[in-house]
């Protein structure tokens, strides 16, 4: 028995190691939902200035326990930028229906004095 199934692939670096993730939007010719979260924000100040971020999460399925993946390239400041990226926390609801994500790091170290910044925040709501 055939199933047709469709889907995102995106390629991933985890712990040196090569791998890849598929979220499914169909199964057997019926839609999986997926959804993402638009986020930005502004990294720690260090050395003396700081970076912002802005970006779109990757997709995650809607309606069941989830996190998403994140990576962005910061602001150029001071002549660099810096990128960022992990895994949200998991699903938070928020009153009037829908969710959203804390995300936190530390940036990929750049700039003429070799350095790194924190950030975190939240993504904004989905329904």
């Amino acid at each position: 028995m055939e199933t047709q199934v469709t889907g995102f692939l995106y390629e991933k670096e985890e712990g040196g190691m090569h791998a890849h993730e598929l979220i499914l939007t169909s199964w057997g010719g019926r839609p999986v939902h997926v959804h993402v979260h638009a986020f930005a924000g502004v990294t720690s100040t260090d050395l003396g200035h700081h970076h912002r971020y802005a970006g779109t999460t990757a997709p995650a399925p809607s309606g069941v326990p989830h996190t998403h993946r994140y990576e962005v390239v910061t602001s150029f400041d001071d002549g660099h930028s810096h990128v960022i990226r992990g895994v949200t926390g998991p699903a938070v609801p928020v009153p009037g229906g829908g969710h959203i994500h804390y995300f936190e790091g530390v940036t990929t170290a750049s700039g003429a004095v070799l350095h790194t910044h924190h950030y975190r925040g939240y993504t904004r709501v989905a329904r």
